[in-house]
């Protein structure tokens, strides 16, 4: 069993003492996390949120709570109400992150970072999707493994909330845990999720080496821009010059603009097109050599 220290060693916290908010559910990986920033010294406060979706929600509420009463910490629950229907997860998870503090620190491992990476890929991410979470100061655990930290769970004595939808098949990323890297590891006759993320971490490296490369365009707004010297850019960058501008345009954030968005603005950047509709409403017009946004 992997010792607490050599977890410790593996997370990436702040330092001791700092204060911090812990996004808690009751399960393995999050309990993991508010015992290692515990034992890392750090002042928590537990956040759980229930989202109400299952008979048992209420139960892991209680769980939570009773760890911050044990603990002597502070606790915060969360009701979110989210009505089941189509995309369920992610509107679940958009609200959880609604509610949490935006510097709560989660409990996504490195199998969490492979998971994700795969899914992503299946959606046709580019850059910043085959590295996601990579970076993010709230995912301290993403060089810790998932077995390992159920394992230091136990250990400590303590029996974690289980919830019955993650094994659930008509959710995708269950398919990509239970059917997908499994797979994978009997093709590749070894333990793959390692090797997605050092390659997650590779064009996470690379994403920064872009971001600095090309620093000056971040100070470039959408209509002050010149169509006829964005065109003589190369594609690469202007397709995510364009896809960060749009992002941020975007009033409520969310509409990410999707890769057929970003085809279709750069048409009108290049004069294949006058104008274009975009999710949200919005129109991206070019009008002598110059773009705007309604």
């Amino acid at each position: 069993m992997t010792s607490e220290r050599d977890l410790l060693d593996a997370c990436r916290f702040p330092p001791a003492g700092t204060a911090v908010d812990l996004a808690v559910s009751g399960g393995p990986d999050s309990l993991g996390l508010a015992l290692l920033a515990r034992a890392h010294g750090l002042s928590v406060t537990l956040h759980h949120v229930d989202h109400h979706a299952r008979p048992t929600s209420g139960e892991d509420a209680a769980f939570v709570a009773g760890l911050a009463h044990e603990w002597g910490v502070d606790v915060v629950v969360h009701d979110v109400h989210v009505a089941p229907g189509a995309n369920f997860e992610a509107r679940a998870r958009a609200a959880r992150r609604a509610a949490l503090p935006v510097a709560a620190l989660t409990g996504h491992t490195l199998d969490d970072l492979a998971e994700t990476m795969l899914l992503n890929l299946v959606r046709g991410a580019g850059l910043d999707g085959l590295s996601p979470m990579v970076g993010d100061p709230t995912k301290p655990l993403l060089a810790v493994r998932r077995i390992d930290l159920a394992g230091y769970v136990a250990a400590r004595g303590y029996v974690a909330r289980q919830d019955e939808t993650n094994l659930d098949a008509r959710y995708r990323r269950n398919r990509v845990r239970h059917e997908v890297l499994p797979l994978l590891d009997d093709v590749a006759e070894r333990d793959v999720a390692p090797l997605l993320a050092r390659a997650a971490q590779l064009i996470y490296d690379e994403r920064r080496w872009i971001a600095e490369a090309t620093a000056h365009d971040e100070a470039l707004s959408l209509v002050e821009a010149d169509c006829l010297e964005l065109a003589a850019w190369p594609t690469a960058r202007l397709r995510r010059w364009l896809r960060e501008r749009l992002a941020r345009e975007d009033p409520d954030g969310t509409h990410p603009p999707e890769s057929a968005e970003v085809e279709r603005a750069l048409g009108v950047v290049r004069g294949e097109a006058v104008a274009t509709e975009l999710a949200g409403g919005r129109r991206l017009a070019r009008r002598h050599q110059h773009l705007s946004l309604e």
